[in-house]
């Protein structure tokens, strides 16, 4: 069985550091900005691994120039959803289509779920991988 040490979700950039401040988002808003990118917002009260699909809040920022209008919409975001994961994603349309140049997490619930990678071998050598939620965590939430 493998656990993750931290007891925090961990997808995206930035998954392994401390949460990043409201000042630290927008200087990464302002660098993908300068790269070209449009930003989106997501969130979700269900972050498995293997849910991509998070609802997106709003539409995507294709038009913005300055990471004031990212903040502000991640400010709606987090008053309408606060106990929900939040995460920005900036779309590279560079090569004429949209895939995702960066993705992290801006904002967690105060207590979060674990989860819990367990191996089971089966008859020829197989071995079949499942995810196993666990109880949640005390985190803190996010700091801004």
């Amino acid at each position: 069985m493998m656990n993750n040490p931290i007891g925090r979700l961990t997808q995206g950039q930035f998954s392994f550091l401390p949460d990043l401040t409201d000042a630290e988002i927008a200087l990464q808003v302002e660098y993908g900005l300068r790269k070209g990118y449009a930003w989106a917002i997501e969130y979700t009260d269900d972050p498995h691994p293997r849910n991509t699909y998070w609802e997106m809040y709003g539409q995507p920022m294709f038009d913005l120039r300055d990471a004031a209008g990212v903040m502000m919409e991640l400010t709606g975001c987090r008053e309408a959803f606060p106990d929900r994961y939040i995460r920005l994603l900036a779309f590279d349309s560079t090569r004429g289509v949209e895939s995702i140049a960066m993705s992290f997490i801006v904002n967690r619930p105060a207590d979060e779920p674990g989860f819990a990678l367990e191996r089971i071998e089966a008859a020829g050598r197989v071995q079949r991988y499942t995810l196993r939620v666990q109880p949640a965590v005390p985190t803190g939430g996010t700091r801004r």
